[in-house]
């Protein structure tokens, strides 16, 4: 029997839903290791994110979006599992092209669970 591993995912806002194209990414670690010498290796905190393209519908939270400090954003993948990515805020860039509506966001924050 196929089991389900990608397709349609589902992003929120603190509650609210966007539009988006499918195009997440959620760190699976929240380390990045680096050997040193055979056997030997060194651990670095990764920060916790959230990148998305999501459409610029007429209902786009906006002001939220850049203005949020704080905020909550939950990761609905396909296969079940969702990531939550807790004080979080944009960082980098955010911006929309207008002959897709496609805005890409980055959203970093304080802490990131996978459930």
């Amino acid at each position: 029997m196929g089991q389900k591993v990608a397709g349609t995912c589902y992003i929120k806002v603190d509650g609210e839903q966007l539009t988006i194209t499918g195009a997440v990414e959620c760190p699976l670690s929240d380390v990045k290791r680096e050997t040193i010498v055979r056997g030997h290796y060194k651990e670095e905190d990764l920060i916790p994110f959230i990148n998305v393209d999501a459409v610029k519908t007429r209902n786009f939270p906006r002001a939220k979006l850049v203005n949020g400090t704080n905020m909550t954003i939950t990761a609905e993948l396909a296969d079940g599992s969702s990531y939550v990515l807790s004080g979080a805020y944009l960082v980098d860039e955010a911006k929309v092209t207008g002959d897709d509506a496609k805005a890409a966001l980055k959203f970093e924050g304080i802490a990131g669970d996978w459930q």
